[in-house]
């Protein structure tokens, strides 16, 4: 710290020392002081040649300003962010925060937390989601003005419609004054966090610097209280920069982190509902993101496990073993009793809708009509109108607005308490019927994989195979979303660990699962798992710069390209829609292949450093590049290896 401030004096003493003038600087700021100069000739009157001489040798003198400070007020919010326990900061660097950066790197020592450098916004936030799904806090980001915010603000959405805390430091120049140039007015605007209010849960400008420590300890608190989500503080630029005195110093200080009990259901509703499960035939138990820590999913095998009720997982955490007797085998049709754990968007699970190929909408409910339902979820208690990712007002019998794992306890025990013995043999009954059933499911998974398994592209099922053939005696951990490999890995793997699975995007905006992934093996690097990412090309090719931030950072990832060559999805959209018209479904390719030329991510990837094997198209060389890919991650570095694929 006193390095730092002796060399910033001693670089502007040399600077005063090379003009003419002397220049006068204290720790204040005062301007140089130069003399003034001598009256010039009347305009029209010639200059000795002496002169024209020294005017074409002799530089004009220069008016130089020269700032030190031995504490700038941006040494205060790190001193405040370092008493919540970042570990890092994502940020791709703005000239709003620079304040801000220098003293991270210098007063804080980069130390806890340590800077990423990030090659976007976009990414820098979807690299912070991805690491609190798997380390269980946040990680914090820093994005510079208008412009960041902006190439920010999809990550952003994503994160608030995954209820995932994500803590965004965004510099601004609030005070027109300050700013400099027509750049720094472009940058800076009047409220900040306008443009992302509606998908984030807490934001603030504060004017003061114990006005910033203050609404840091809130966000940081509002943020990692269920219901999760994204916050944004705004630091001022002329707070970061201008100096403290030792005066004000001594009325700063840092208030104490209290953090706030998730929210549990009313005891009466929970006697309820274990009175629901425990009296019904058939129950029915569908898993959102109930298990936002190892403990959640431990408690819902434990409550599956005690009324012998099947789970339905929507696959947006890893919420249960996929290779549990109860994992997948009950069915919205004959269930009597349905309990939603945190599920976003419960009656699109508990209807169907018209499909693209027919006209109109209608609606048809997939349950009994006489069937209960409850909902056990946060959702009721954030929600915003304009970003409407809550979906359709669904009915239900009885609606507990609390944390699912933070009642999960209270159920539990709730329902041990009235389970009588008749009741014990009819759910023991039940449960030998779902294990029968479990099996015959994994037995017609593993022959279904068989379809297609020397086929070129590379079938889906086949790539999911050769990995969990390599990483099925390793510390692993997958994470991507598994919707677009036909959710292969959940139904060929055994999952059984929390950080197994982090789920998906949230409101499904492409381009997050390439930095997310990183993130995320970020975050798993320090207890040594193996991180397996498999990743779509159309996503990767939102934000590829995220490549080098692993590398620059030895992130170790293993990177498997599902390089189907297409936005597949829209595709199926778009022939569905010429199907409909009964047009031609060959042209559909058109503005969704990504084709003509084939991209070749391997080489893409070394580009940024990375190790990378392929183009692979034959199936037979899929294994061994794995394992030699594996290999190289072990060594500490990140992997790509494209596989050129089916769609799905």
């Amino acid at each position: 710290m006193e390095g730092r401030r002796r060399f910033l004096k001693g670089a502007a003493a040399s600077a005063a020392a090379l003009i003419a003038a002397p220049a006068v600087c204290t720790t204040a700021g005062v301007t140089a002081q130069t003399p003034a100069p001598a009256t010039p000739p009347r305009a029209g009157t010639p200059l000795p040649s002496a002169s024209l001489a020294a005017a074409e040798t002799t530089p004009p003198p220069v008016r130089t300003d020269v700032y030190t400070t031995d504490r700038p007020g941006a040494d205060f919010m790190v001193d405040v962010i370092k008493t919540l326990g970042f570990d890092y900061i994502a940020a791709n660097p703005g000239s709003a925060f620079r304040g801000l950066h220098e003293s991270f790197i210098n007063y804080g020592n980069n130390k806890a937390p340590e800077l990423l450098t990030c090659c976007h916004e976009e990414s820098s936030v979807a690299m912070a989601h991805g690491y609190a799904k798997i380390e269980g806090k946040p990680l914090m980001v820093m994005a510079h003005g208008t412009v960041g915010l902006q190439h920010a603000s999809m990550a952003i959405y994503n994160a608030y419609a995954d209820r995932v805390p994500v803590f965004i430091v965004l510099g601004n120049i609030l005070d027109g004054q300050w700013r400099r140039s027509d750049v720094e007015w472009a940058h800076s605007v009047q409220d900040c966090a306008a443009m992302v209010r509606d998908y984030t849960k807490f934001d603030d400008t504060p004017v003061s610097l114990n006005g910033f420590a203050e609404s840091a300890i809130r966000a940081y608190k509002i943020a990692t209280t269920p219901p999760m989500g994204p916050v944004v503080l705004v630091a001022d630029a002329v707070l970061q920069e201008e100096p403290v005195s030792p005066e004000d110093r001594q009325r700063l200080r840092v208030p104490k982190l209290s953090p706030t009990s998730p929210p549990s259901g009313d005891p009466a509703a929970v006697a309820d509902l274990a009175k629901m499960l425990v009296a019904a035939e058939n129950p029915l138990l569908i898993a959102g993101r109930p298990a936002r820590t190892p403990n959640g999913l431990k408690l819902l095998v434990e409550l599956a496990e005690l009324l012998q009720a099947p789970v339905m997982d929507r696959r947006q955490r890893m919420n249960f073993p996929t290779r549990h007797p109860l994992y997948g085998t009950g069915s919205l049709a004959t269930a009597d009793m349905i309990l939603g754990l945190e599920v976003p968007d419960f009656w699109q699970v508990l209807h169907s809708q018209t499909p693209l190929n027919r006209m109109g909408m209608e609606a048809k409910l997939l349950i009994r009509p006489d069937a209960k339902v409850v909902s056990l979820s946060t959702m009721d208690l954030l929600m915003k109108s304009n970003y409407q990712d809550f979906g359709r007002y669904n009915e239900v019998d009885l609606a507990i607005a609390a944390d699912a794992e933070a009642t999960l306890p209270s159920l539990i025990e709730a329902c041990r308490k009235l389970i009588t013995g008749d009741r014990r043999r009819v759910f023991d009954a039940r449960g030998a019927k779902l294990a029968d059933a479990a099996k015959k499911m994994q037995a017609q998974a593993l022959q279904d994989a068989a379809w297609g398994w020397d086929a070129s592209p590379i079938t889906t099922a086949r790539m999911s195979a050769e990995i969990w053939n390599q990483i099925k005696n390793e510390d692993w951990s997958l994470v991507n979303d598994v919707v677009f490999q036909s959710f292969w890995p959940t139904r060929l793997w055994n999952f059984t660990k929390h950080y197994q699975f982090i789920g998906g995007h949230g409101a499904y905006g492409v381009g997050y699962n390439a930095p997310a992934a990183v993130g995320a093996a970020l975050a798993n690097r320090k207890y040594g798992r193996l991180t397996v990412n498999i990743q779509s090309d159309g996503d990767l090719n939102y934000a590829p710069g995220v490549l080098w931030t692993a590398a620059h950072h030895r992130i170790p990832i293993l990177n498997i390209m599902h390089n189907n060559r297409s936005y597949h999805q829209e595709r199926m959209y778009v022939a569905d829609m010429a199907a409909r018209a009964q047009r031609d479904v060959s042209r559909v390719g058109i503005g969704n292949d990504i084709t003509d030329p084939n991209i070749d991510y391997a080489t893409m990837a070394k580009a940024y450093g990375m190790f990378s094997i392929g183009p692979i198209e034959n199936p037979a060389d899929l294994g061994p590049a794995i394992k030699r890919g594996i290999e190289v991650v072990k060594r500490g570095e990140p992997v790509m290896i494209d596989v050129v694929s089916q769609s799905r």
